[in-house]
């Protein structure tokens, strides 16, 4: 290994806009001691929504004083390591999932934090830690059973085109909502059962005239009309899981005036129920475990947009693509 320095994104101050918030900044590349390893990064998964709120100060178990580094999920390959590291060789294919891990181009990690793989390749980022939290939202949180309606906004995103695939292999119908024709086609590939192209047709109206029983289990993605439409619609004792409100990302929250919604759900013996990763990381590893075996014996696709965000810089422009709903699956920068 040539390099001595490397580039990194951070935050270095807040603002409710991304691209003001950040830069590249260029630092020295430390190598590793005792049990660490020193990775140089492939791939980062964006996260669009958290880059956004965590850069507003607006992620309330971080403390946001800047500088601080960004990006979590990364995979690449270990090129050195302390002395005390046993599991571990150098080029091993490894992920990390370690907040401000994601946005350089090399990091120094525990060994115990990395997770070896078979190959370095991006679409492990849309399991490790995307995947995962589909599963334990919709298993832990929303209880999925077999049998039941199950709803999935955003359905063609990194987190819900894998939600789609787990409701159905759980053996549930399975409906997903769009924005567009090309999104529509991967929920087709992926055995979606309903699309609703909400662009072309009406959410509210399709589930009271082709569900008029309700919806089971709700994987909600995207806040605002589509949360309050997703509520109107539970079923008797139907539970709708907060996985994120995209919809608010990038803008203040709307402030709103209508009915408090536990008229909705106290008829029903209905919930609404918010789900946050690290309030469930003790099911982080048997979930990882189960999606790797999933993909690799071919019984879960992964979608990565096809749209490519070389190297640091990119970054910012990936963010707001995210936030734009263009992507068909995950976003991913390569380094």
């Amino acid at each position: 290994m040539n390099a001595t320095t490397y580039r990194k994104l951070i935050a270095k101050q807040l603002n409710p806009d991304f691209k003001f918030a950040v830069e590249v900044v260029e630092i020295p590349i430390s190598q590793p001691a005792g049990s660490q390893l020193l990775i140089q990064n492939k791939f980062a998964g964006v996260n669009g929504g958290f880059d956004t709120l965590l850069c507003r100060g607006d992620v309330p178990y971080v403390n946001s004083i800047p500088p601080f580094d960004l990006g979590v999920e990364a995979v690449g390959k270990v090129v050195a390591i302390g002395e005390n590291v046993k599991d571990f060789q150098i080029d091993d294919a490894v992920i990390t999932t370690l907040r401000g891990g994601g946005y350089r181009e090399y990091q120094v990690i525990d060994a115990n934090l990395a997770v070896k793989v078979q190959e370095a390749t991006p679409e492990l980022l849309t399991l490790i830690p995307t995947a995962i939290s589909a599963l334990v939202a919709l298993e832990q949180v929303g209880q999925m059973q077999s049998n039941e309606v199950v709803l999935v906004t955003a359905a063609a995103g990194g987190t819900g085109h894998i939600a789609v695939q787990l409701a159905k292999l759980a053996g549930n119908h399975v409906i997903g909502t769009c924005s567009s024709e090309a999104k529509a086609k991967l929920l087709r590939e992926l055995g979606c059962d309903r699309i609703i192209n909400y662009r072309t047709e009406n959410l509210n109206q399709i589930l009271k005239q082709e569900y008029p029983n309700g919806i089971n289990l709700v994987f909600e993605c995207v806040g605002k009309a589509v949360f309050d439409t997703c509520v109107e619609n539970l079923a008797v004792r139907g539970r709708l899981v907060v996985v994120g409100f995209i919809s608010e990302y990038a803008n203040n929250v709307e402030q709103i005036t209508q009915p408090r919604i536990y008229q909705q759900l106290f008829w029903k013996s209905a919930s609404v129920r918010g789900f946050l990763m690290p309030n469930y990381k003790e099911y982080i590893p048997e979930a990882r475990d189960r999606l790797l075996n999933l993909f690799y014996t071919d019984k879960l696709k992964v979608a990565v947009d096809s749209t490519q965000f070389p190297g640091i810089e990119s970054i910012p422009d990936a963010v707001e693509y995210l936030l734009s709903g263009q992507n068909c699956g995950k976003v991913v920068v390569r380094f």
